[in-house]
């Protein structure tokens, strides 16, 4: 995030995540946020604590718990049955990729920088480090697959997330808390500062 950038998105910088380990893609680290216990399986109830544990409301967290376990845990389980409970398996998440990204994680889930680049050299414009509420549609719309529907939604789904919880009061989404969102860092952060809160009220 731009040094510029005001108290109102503090929640959203971005920390170090030791307790993930090294040996987790970066793909894996953005998941495992989500991994209350640890096992190295989201289900349902986990997803749905990790995003009021970021500050969603109820009806977005347990809508995005089901959604995202329901369109998840069958790609993350190959061979397996499908199970009602939802499971994700963090050590699959890359299977589970969906179409019209931005190509910043690859196919194994590793970060590609070059990718990670060109989301602001191709669309930044009003502030090289950050992106406007228009310059993210734009993006969005230009990394569309023809006919990719479910890919779609589910990029428009994370990003407009994203811009909501982490906007300054100038309507930017900056940088570094794009970058840290990759990795997973930006979660940690983000519950930090909202448990300090609840402390302080």
């Amino acid at each position: 995030m731009a040094s510029s950038s005001s108290s109102s998105s503090d929640d959203c910088r971005p920390i170090s995540n030791e307790g993930l380990g090294g040996d987790l893609s970066a793909l894996q680290k953005h998941v495992a946020f989500f991994d209350q216990n640890k096992d190295g399986t989201v289900y349902p109830w986990e997803t749905y604590r990790g995003f009021r544990a970021i500050g969603c409301g109820i009806f977005l967290s347990a809508g995005s718990a089901f959604l995202i376990n329901l369109a998840l845990s069958r790609k993350t389980r190959p061979g397996k049955f499908p199970s009602l409970l939802l499971p994700i398996e963090i050590k699959n998440i890359h299977m589970a990729k969906h179409g019209s990204d931005s190509g910043v994680y690859d196919s194994e889930g590793r970060f590609v920088p070059s990718k990670f680049e060109e989301i602001f050299t191709k669309h930044a414009g009003a502030n090289s480090n950050a992106l406007t509420s228009d310059e993210l549609l734009a993006m969005l719309k230009y990394n569309r697959v023809p006919k990719d529907y479910s890919g779609w939604l589910a990029s428009w789904t994370e990003w407009k997330i994203l811009y909501f919880l982490c906007k300054d009061k100038n309507g930017l989404l900056h940088k570094e808390t794009i970058r840290a969102v990759y990795d997973g860092s930006l979660f940690e952060r983000m519950q930090e500062h909202r448990a300090s809160a609840r402390k302080k009220a």
